[in-house]
Parts: C-alpha cells; structure tokens; sequence
C-alpha cells in the first residue's frame, strides 16, 4: 500500500474517532456518581467505550477508504477481480478482538467482585418492597428490634448492604447515581452493596414491570453525615420505630397508597385506583358504615370494585404486611380525611 493511501486512512480514521468521542463526551449517558460501585462502574464503561471508539476509527477509515478507492464506474457491471486472502489479516483481526474482549472481560470481573464486597462491618439495611412502595428497616442502637422509615437514609463513606425482598411480586431496586441494581423477589433475599460518597438526595426507582403503579413506584434516599444519620435512627427510636410510619398519613405514604389513589390530605392525585376523598356515598350504598368500608376496602379490595376499575389490581396482603394497630390507623386516616 502506498503512502499516501496510508496517510489518507489515518485522516479518516481521526476524523471518525474524533467525532465518536465528541458524542461520547458531550452526551451525559450516565448520571452523576454517587457511590464508590457506580465510580468503577464509570469506569467500566469508558474503559469499553475507549476500545469501541478506537474500532470505530479503524473500520470506519478503512471502508471510506475503500469506498473512494474502489467504487467502479457507474456503467461498470462487471465482476470484481479474484482477491486471495491476506492470513496476516486473517490473524490479526481475530486475534486483536479476543485481547481486547478478554481485557473487558477481566476489568468486569474484577470490578464486579469489589462491588459486592461489603467488608468486615457494614450497616444492614432490609429493603421491603411491595406494590407500589418501598420501605426500610434499620438496626437500633441498642441491637433489639429494627426501625422503619419510608425513607432510605444513608451515612456518607460508610459501606451499607442491602437486603432486598418483596412481599408480591418481582420489583427491582435501583437508585441512578449508585450505580447497583437488584431484583426483589417474593421469598428470595438478595443483597446489594453501597458505599455512599456524596451528600445529597435522590431516588429509589423500580425497574421492574410490577403493575399499574408501577411507574409511581418511588422512595426518597438522602445520603447524609454520619451525626446526621445518628439523630435520624435516635429520632426513630423516640418515635417507636417509625419517622412518623405510625401516624395514619406516614402509614399511608409508607404503604404506597399514594401511588395509586388520590388523596387530598395527602397531596397525592393518581389515578390508578379510584379517588379516596369522598368515599361516605359509597359507603352507604353498601350499607356499611364509614369505617367498615373502608377497612374492607383495604384488607379485601376486590370485595366491591368501584365503577370504572377493574379488580385484581390492589395487592391482597396489607391485612399482614400491616399490623393491627397500623391497619386501625391508616383506617381512621382515611376516615377523618372525608370532605
């Protein structure tokens, strides 16, 4: 091949990488790191695209070159001359992908193996989820018992494992900027490991199909000091275990009723079930009292299906995902918030 052939490829093939990392670069493809898994899983992935983009370049100046090379003559239907192929090619371009796929191969496993190294000590977090709604139960200071909240909180630079279970279906845990995902599984415990490393808020988010509510199904995570994760687990402990989940609204909120219903005390306006605001005319036509029907309405949902929806789609399991107490509360809740 002659130089100047030469020289011309290698224009194409920077003029092809170039533009490639402008869109690799100027494209926010991954959100911003949160966590020590999601910096090597950053760096996973522009190690890869670092490698695709050096293909690219090569493929890319070879077939414009080519194109320009050996295009034939509009009028020219002949056969393209007999070529025998080259093995030294033949060689290298089978034996350069294997490195470079193998190479991948191994920065994946190695960083995959960190990621779910949760040291000597980490806290333990159990992650309930259930349709549409997280919760969270913390360790107590004095070992008895666990918290819960509605609301993940996590101490910055302190490696925290996850347990992960769901009490219906599959639902599948992932905040953006920690980078980890799991799926929840109806009697399955997986796990995952964090190690948060910016202060800040952001969101559970289920990637996992679970239902209607689906896309409503969303928990609040703040990742704060370690003295301010002291005084949320102390301000749960005084609280009986549970940031205001023992109140009718927390236990509203808790439970994901807001996923689905609108509420106006609550501030919720879905419309995957029906509304819960004036629910005394339903009541009567029932011939229940208030209370009574809307107890129903939770414990045995597809008791009496309001016009308009279908049953089938409110889960069946509060009567034991909530406790007695709980249950009588979320009740008078509902209740009191009547207009």
């Amino acid at each position: 091949m002659r130089r100047g052939s030469i020289v011309r490829m290698v224009v194409y093939g920077v003029l092809a990488g170039t533009v490639a990392s402008l869109v690799a670069v100027a494209v926010p493809w991954l959100p911003t790191s949160a966590s020590e898994q999601m910096d090597r899983i950053v760096f996973t992935f522009w190690f890869t695209t670092v490698i695709c983009i050096g293909i690219f370049a090569i493929v890319a100046a070879i077939i414009v070159y080519c194109v320009l090379k050996f295009r034939a003559a509009p009028d020219d239907e002949r056969d393209g001359p007999p070529v025998h192929g080259h093995t030294g090619l033949e060689i290298a371009w089978t034996a350069v992908p294997a490195v470079l796929v193998t190479a991948i191969s191994i920065v994946s496993a190695i960083v995959l193996a960190q990621n779910e190294d949760a040291g000597d000590n980490p806290l333990r977090v159990n992650v309930t989820a259930a349709q549409f709604a997280w919760s969270f139960e913390y360790p107590a200071e004095n070992g008895e018992g666990g918290l819960r909240s509605g609301e993940l909180v996590l101490p910055v630079g302190r490696t925290v494992r996850l347990r992960l279970n769901a009490n219906d279906v599959i639902h599948s845990f992932w905040v953006p900027e920690f980078g980890q995902k799991s799926d929840a599984v109806p009697g399955i415990d997986t796990h995952l490991v964090i190690t948060p490393t910016r202060i800040g808020s952001y969101s559970v988010v289920c990637t996992e199909l679970c239902g209607l509510g689906h896309s409503t199904m969303r928990a609040p995570v703040a990742v704060v000091s370690e003295e301010d994760y002291d005084a949320f687990i102390a301000r749960l402990a005084s609280n009986g275990g549970g940031s205001g989940e023992e109140t009718g609204e927390g236990i509203f909120a808790s439970a994901g009723c807001g996923s689905c219903h609108s509420f106006e005390p609550a501030g919720t306006d879905s419309q995957v079930g029906p509304a819960l605001d004036d629910l005394a005319g339903a009541a009567e036509n029932a011939g229940l009292s208030l209370e009574d029907y809307v107890r129903e309405g939770i414990v045995d949902p597809d008791a009496r299906i309001a016009e308009g929806f279908q049953a089938g789609v409110m889960p069946k399991t509060y009567e034991t995902t909530l406790t007695d107490e709980q249950l009588d509360r979320l009740v008078q809740y509902l209740v009191e918030g009547q207009s």
